[in-house]
């Protein structure tokens, strides 16, 4: 029988979004495979946690293409981005707080273009005067994934109705972002 690489690496997630410290056993369960074919699959956590990265990383891509960020204001493209990347939001919760994925030098460049796109997009917001610019886009992108990782969380412990993800997401983050007439 042949193991769909797609389906452990869904199932891996979605366990491992609602339990960060699964075991290999248990993520092997999760998926209804052994944990000696899981181990053919992936050597170990960390090679797991590395396939999650990639799937993340196309998630995230896939989101931004969908959200068409050159579109329209700014802040409709955050919306629709936030909208887009639901989906994906408790991967990347996980992926976030996994500190082996930031250690030393190199960061995966799949994270730098995203990180390079996100950014485009406030640094857009701010030169149309959508945005406020003491607010670095550096800052903006950062405090929007800590958003997306918080709602995510949030969603999952059952604190937050998941229908009130992007909306309390994009009128927090934006809340703090557009720029006001003083």
């Amino acid at each position: 029988m042949a193991v769909d690489r797609d389906h452990v690496l869904r199932s891996a997630a979605a366990l491992l979004t609602r339990k960060s410290t699964a075991t290999m056993d248990e993520v092997a369960k999760a998926a209804g495979i052994s944990r000696a074919t899981l181990h053919r699959h992936f050597a170990g956590r960390d090679a797991l946690v590395r396939a999650l990265e990639a799937l993340g990383i196309a998630e995230c891509e896939a989101a931004l293409d969908a959200a068409r960020l050159d579109e329209g204001p700014a802040s409709d493209a955050v919306r629709r981005l936030v909208g887009a990347i639901e989906p994906a939001a408790a991967l990347l919760a996980f992926l976030y707080s996994e500190n082996q994925l930031f250690e030393g030098e190199e960061q995966n460049a799949g994270w730098t273009r995203i990180d390079d796109r996100i950014a485009g997009l406030f640094r857009c917001g701010q030169a149309s005067g959508e945005f406020r610019i003491d607010l670095t886009p550096a800052w903006l992108t950062e405090a929007l994934y800590g958003l997306l990782a918080s709602g995510a969380w949030a969603v999952s412990e059952g604190r937050v109705a998941s229908k009130d993800f992007n909306y309390m997401i994009v009128e927090l983050l934006l809340g703090g972002a557009l720029r006001t007439a003083y």
